[in-house]
């Protein structure tokens, strides 16, 4: 009898520790960049499936060297969405450019559908100002797939468009990295909202499939035998 409840305590205490752990690697909407890339890392979820975003990572640089830039820790990342079936994040943050200077923002992270489901679009949304100077803002992204083909993205002002989508056969997870590119130009040049959405669409199970190919047969034999019938 002792050794069943000290079996069970030990059961216990291992069950508790696992689920801690798992929570200690979940995030929650709305939070900074910093604290999603950790560590300890952590992965977020949101949209109507809904889509798991992880692997966050973010760097900046700039020139002249001694150009301000934006941490990790002044970005905040929200959720997205739902606008249609697209849904996904939000990156925020003064990102600013002073006249005459370049500022590059990167970002990273990976979109996986939940089971069942395969993304199959995404869109690329830039809020941006150049205060009628001359300078301009570029972001541009690229989509890794598993099978490692890849996809481009690009928002641009100016000139250009503050959005860009594109479809795509259904894939299970994606790799995103974002590069922003800032030219402060005459009068500085700024990028504020970043929205990155997705949608997907469920996949049939094997188990589903299945009973659908069975249900035809069935209903092909019955048209079969009812044409017999009705010729005899």
């Amino acid at each position: 009898m002792k050794r069943r409840s000290l079996f069970l305590a030990i059961a216990m205490a291992v069950l508790v520790a696992g689920f801690s752990a798992v929570d200690a690697r979940a995030g929650s909407l709305p939070t900074t960049l910093d604290v999603l890339i950790g560590p300890p890392a952590q992965s977020v979820t949101t949209g109507l499936e809904p889509d798991t975003f992880s692997n966050f990572s973010f760097s900046a640089s700039a020139i002249p060297p001694t150009t301000p830039v934006l941490t990790a820790a002044g970005i905040t990342v929200s959720a997205f969405g739902p606008v249609g079936n697209e849904s996904g994040i939000t990156f925020s943050g003064a990102m600013f450019a002073p006249a005459g200077t370049i500022v590059d923002y990167a970002f990273g992270y990976t979109v996986t559908a939940p089971k069942g489901f395969l993304i199959n679009d995404a869109l690329l949304v830039g809020t941006f100002s150049t205060f009628g100077g001359t300078g301009s803002v570029s972001i541009g992204e690229t989509l890794l797939f598993p099978d490692h083909t890849t996809v481009a993205l690009e928002a641009a002002s100016p000139p250009g468009s503050v959005s860009d989508s594109v479809a795509f056969a259904g894939v299970s997870s994606i790799v995103v990295t974002k590069d922003v590119i800032l030219n402060g130009g005459s009068n500085g040049s700024s990028v504020s909202i970043i929205n990155q959405g997705f949608s997907s669409s469920a996949v049939p199970e094997p188990a589903s499939l299945a009973l659908l190919g069975i249900g035809m047969t069935g209903f092909l034999a019955f048209r079969r035998f009812f044409k017999k019938t009705s010729v005899a």
